[in-house]
């Protein structure tokens, strides 16, 4: 039986490592897809090579990392089956990804898929009704096979033709995970995450911004531009009005990702005479450069920065600030904003 394929979604936790091994240690050939969106594990992207390598080296695994982000933007301005807790679509969400991973069948020359399910594991996505609803919805009837839950439902297709052995395969349920750490040990796995909400539309600070946007928080939030997503997710937020969008780094690191994500009408401000935040206004080529508003506004986001920079013996003097407009920019002295100034333009 040599030559069988199967894809597997692989999110990096325990049971997608387990379900993606069980048929590997079978003699089945697993690509673990690893989709990615501005919402979970974007930054893999910057390295798809270093991150594949180090999958292979852990746990034998090939994996491959996919963009689904502008497919799963779209997703969630009308996901089908609703919401969760938050602002996660998570039936959508797995319906979606399971999709790409069918129509990726024929160019790896799959028969099957599979995933890390466990019955009863999750109370939204995981029950045995909602199992059968995304199969369904995915196009994935008779194809799709959860090894660590295999037994508690109906053979597919590959398991019927022999080409994984069922027997092999388990009857995991419920959302303790002794099971699968028993699992883990027996195939030498032992180095692998703990769980955790790894998708930002389950946390609910983050979650809020972000259905904020899609409810149209911004006049241009209709474009929700990956990079737009990516940068609600960053720094301390603000918003002036429909149109002024600001964000301010909360260290070298934030800084240093609004820098990689400022667009060509962005500009940046920072002050020059003592160490404080990276302040990226959004798209303000477009809508603020030559408004009669735009000095106004300039000098609040400065005074900003300049609240937020680093104090001088217990003080907040004001300090120089460089707007960086692209192609020129300007520089003046800016005193702190009060914090009852700026406290309702917090997102």
């Amino acid at each position: 039986m040599s030559g069988r394929v199967a894809l597997g979604l692989f999110s990096g936790g325990l049971d997608s490592i387990l379900a993606c091994r069980v048929v590997a240690d079978q003699g089945v050939r697993v690509v673990a897809l690893k989709f990615v969106t501005p919402f979970f594990d974007h930054d893999l992207l910057a390295d798809k090579g270093g991150y594949a390598a180090a999958m292979r080296r852990k746990y034998g695994l090939e994996v491959e990392v996919i963009d689904i982000s502008e497919g799963y933007l779209r997703l969630l301005e009308h996901p089908a089956h609703g919401f969760g807790k938050h602002f996660n679509p998570c039936i959508d969400c797995k319906i979606l990804m399971l999709t790409r991973a069918r129509e990726l069948m024929a160019a790896y020359g799959a028969s099957f898929l599979l995933t890390g399910e466990v019955l009863g594991q999750r109370p939204m996505s995981q029950r045995r009704d909602t199992l059968r609803v995304i199969e369904r919805d995915s196009g994935c009837t008779d194809l799709l096979l959860r090894p660590l839950c295999a037994k508690l439902l109906p053979p597919i297709l590959a398991e019927r033709q022999g080409l994984v052995d069922r027997e092999r395969l388990y009857n995991f349920s419920g959302r303790g995970r002794k099971d699968q750490q028993r699992l883990a040990a027996r195939l030498g796995i032992t180095d692998y995450p703990t769980p955790a909400g790894g998708c930002l539309l389950t946390d609910p600070n983050l979650a809020v911004r972000i259905k904020h946007f899609y409810q149209g928080l911004f006049s241009f939030g209709g474009q929700r531009a990956v990079d737009d997503i990516r940068l609600l997710t960053a720094g301390r937020q603000f918003r002036l009005d429909d149109d002024t969008w600001f964000i301010l780094g909360r260290n070298e690191q934030e800084n240093n990702r609004l820098l990689a994500l400022r667009g060509p009408d962005d500009w940046l401000l920072h002050m020059t005479s003592r160490p404080g935040p990276l302040g990226l206004l959004r798209h303000a080529g477009t809508t603020l450069a030559g408004t009669e508003r735009q000095e106004a506004v300039i000098r609040r986001l400065a005074g900003l920065v300049v609240r937020f920079g680093r104090k001088e013996q217990g003080a907040i003097p004001a300090a120089e600030v460089w707007i960086d407009k692209g192609d020129g920019g300007e520089q003046g002295v800016f005193a702190p904003l009060a914090d009852d100034e700026f406290a309702a333009w917090r997102i």
